[in-house]
């Protein structure tokens, strides 16, 4: 990885940072939290959720953590066999069903 450094107050180019303050905002300032700490507590259950659970549109559907730790390729593959045995079964109780 590498540091990308971008202009200052633009944050058109600030955009997956943006983007993520944006998500983590409009989550956990749903609630009202009266002690800093448990306003801390749920800031890093969000932070789990979005890197761990959370899948990605711009990363295939897939968690960062998986990205990060190299697991995107062989889980894409492995929805690739799913998806072909779905359609596949799809295909034979359709001919079933017009014979």
């Amino acid at each position: 990885m590498g540091h990308v450094r971008g202009a200052p107050f633009h944050p058109q180019t600030q955009g997956k940072i943006e983007r993520w303050h944006q998500t983590m905002k409009n989550r956990v300032l749903l609630e009202n939290y009266y002690l800093l700490g448990d306003l801390e507590h749920q800031i890093g259950i969000f932070f789990d959720y979005y890197n761990n659970q959370r899948y990605h549109e711009s990363l295939n559907n897939v968690t960062p953590a998986d990205v990060y730790f190299g697991r995107e390729k062989a889980i894409i593959r492995e929805r690739e066999k799913i998806k072909k045995q779905t359609t596949r079964h799809g295909r034979l109780q359709h001919q079933k069903q017009a014979v």
